[in-house]
């Protein structure tokens, strides 16, 4: 008998792997396609606009036109000059006194207040259940003539000082440098006290004590252990409370005088005042490229560490 051989079996078809994972590998890219699409219609759109807006030439009557004219960068930049400054001296101001007060509080929230931590973060953020302009104008009555807090200044002499310093004008607030300042610093302490809170409460406490089995000092411990490694909230706070503050003009508006406009006042006299539209959006972009350059260099200077 001659033995029959079976033929090879037929080889079975493989699942299909590769297009259940390369379908795997698109779903990220699908979840991130709508804040792509909200970031081209809303963000990069307007943003192409502004920078067509901004070489243009022409008026409302006969109409704008681009004709690539960049002068009005150095145009709008030389004559508002001044107003730039004053922006970033008043929001680093404001950002300097923010870091000063929201520290303490926050380092009191995230190591000290135990059951009442809640209660303090919630007040932290009522102010933002309040219109940013309401909030503004509730400081006009606050620092107003004849107030009880310019009385409390004027008993302490703290207004000789900053009328000395060029922050107020006689025995006045409202309409000054301070007001400005002061309503600056008190609606942008939320941003920089919730990172600050954020950073300090994720500190080991462990870290403490092992700082004081090692004889450190709480002034030590705070210097070579708590700031360091808070400083990621320092970073983020500065930076959440400096950008918005040098870009505003509801502030200036409400509290100061035709002496303490910021270049937000300027920017948006221009458009909606004096309706030139190409000085307007190249003063925009004026400020958004000192204000990215300033940021650049902070974090580079801060370590780009610290914000991981």
């Amino acid at each position: 008998m001659t033995a029959t051989v079976a033929p090879p079996a037929e080889p079975q078809a493989e699942p299909p792997v590769h297009k259940a994972s390369a379908r795997r590998k698109l779903v990220p890219y699908w979840l991130l396609l709508p804040g792509i699409v909200w970031l081209l219609v809303f963000f990069v759109l307007p943003m192409i606009y502004q920078a067509s807006t901004s070489v243009q030439t022409g008026s409302l009557e006969s109409g704008f036109e681009v004709t690539w004219h960049f002068q009005t960068y150095w145009d709008a930049f030389t004559e508002y000059l001044p107003q730039f400054l004053r922006s970033l001296l008043y929001a680093g101001t404001a950002t300097v006194l923010c870091l000063l007060m929201g520290y303490p509080l926050a380092y009191l929230i995230a190591f000290r207040a135990g059951r009442w931590r809640n209660l303090l973060l919630i007040l932290v953020i009522a102010p933002f259940f309040t219109s940013f302009l309401i909030r503004t104008l509730a400081w006009k009555t606050i620092l107003a003539d004849g107030g009880p807090v310019v009385e409390v200044l004027n008993t302490l002499h703290v207004l000789d000082v900053t009328s000395w310093l060029g922050m107020t004008e006689g025995d006045r607030v409202l309409a000054t440098p301070l007001a400005v300042v002061c309503g600056l610093t008190y609606n942008f302490l939320p941003f920089m006290i919730l990172p600050l809170y954020t950073s300090l409460e994720r500190i080991d406490s462990r870290l403490h004590e092992a700082a004081g089995d090692l004889y450190a000092t709480p002034a030590t411990t705070f210097r070579k252990v708590t700031f360091p490694l808070s400083m990621p909230g320092v970073v983020s706070g500065t930076l959440l409370t400096f950008i918005p503050a040098s870009g505003d003009y509801v502030n200036a508006e409400l509290l100061g005088s035709t002496d303490t406009r910021m270049i937000g006042n300027v920017i948006q006299s221009q458009y909606l005042r004096i309706l030139d539209y190409p000085t307007a959006a190249a003063l925009s972009f004026i400020l958004m490229a000192i204000v990215l350059i300033m940021v650049t260099v902070y974090i580079r200077r801060a370590g780009t560490e610290d914000l991981v």
